[in-house]
């Protein structure tokens, strides 16, 4: 059930949703640079000023798919009932399932992840545009929107916990370890023009998960 909100507020939200919603059927699998305002605006049937109220530059909206997708990840692992190791290995996949989409997309998030034009900051979700993104979901606001490296450094915890990693293990590390084999794939993937980043992916993460094995130390 929604929270009571203005019809301002309730408004705003579906803006937002609706910007997120244009910008991935028009970019399709170009990049985000080849996408323009002005498409947007078209498509949504709204002004530039309207836009930039919401996103003061463009690349706002990536920041907000990113945390979008993040929240949507948190949900899907909660409800998978899954642990550990078994989370980090489907955070992967959903990765590889989006890429091949949107190849474009995540390559630019990246490329403006890692820019030194400006920080990249959160980008906030409302309470309201996270019951619209998400009807079905009961209780919405009890889910964290951790960011991937969180959402990794959690999960790879929880395999320590379980025993599928030692002990000794810091996890903040291992995290960023994941992460530096997610970006790097991605990015090799392009590269290389392979055909399946999910196969690389399987390969890259199953020989890390090897040296993790406590019974291989």
């Amino acid at each position: 059930m929604l929270m009571e909100v203005s019809i301002r507020q309730k408004k705003s939200a579906k803006i937002k949703i609706l910007v997120l919603r244009s910008m991935l059927v028009l970019m399709g699998r170009k990049q985000f640079k080849e996408l323009y305002v002005d498409q947007i605006c078209e498509h949504t049937k709204i002004s530039k000023v309207t836009l930039f109220k919401y996103f003061p530059q463009k690349e706002d909206i990536l920041l907000y798919y990113y945390r979008v997708w993040c929240l949507e990840t948190t949900i899907k692992m909660a409800e998978s009932k899954k642990e550990g190791l078994d989370n980090v290995k489907a955070i992967f996949d959903r990765l590889a399932q989006v890429y091949e989409e949107h190849p474009g997309l995540w390559l630019s998030l990246i490329s403006y992840l890692t820019s030194l034009t400006r920080p990249p900051a959160p980008f906030p979700l409302k309470q309201i545009e996270r019951e619209l993104l998400f009807p079905e979901v009961e209780n919405v606001a009890q889910y964290d929107a951790l960011s991937l490296p969180q959402l990794l450094e959690k999960y790879l915890l929880e395999a320590v916990f379980r025993g599928q990693i030692k002990r000794s293990s810091d996890t903040k590390e291992l995290s960023l370890l994941f992460l530096t084999t997610l970006y790097g794939s991605l990015v090799t993937c392009h590269l290389r023009q392979v055909d399946s980043l999910q196969v690389m992916f399987k390969r890259h993460i199953g020989i890390l998960m090897d040296g993790l094995n406590p019974q291989n130390l």
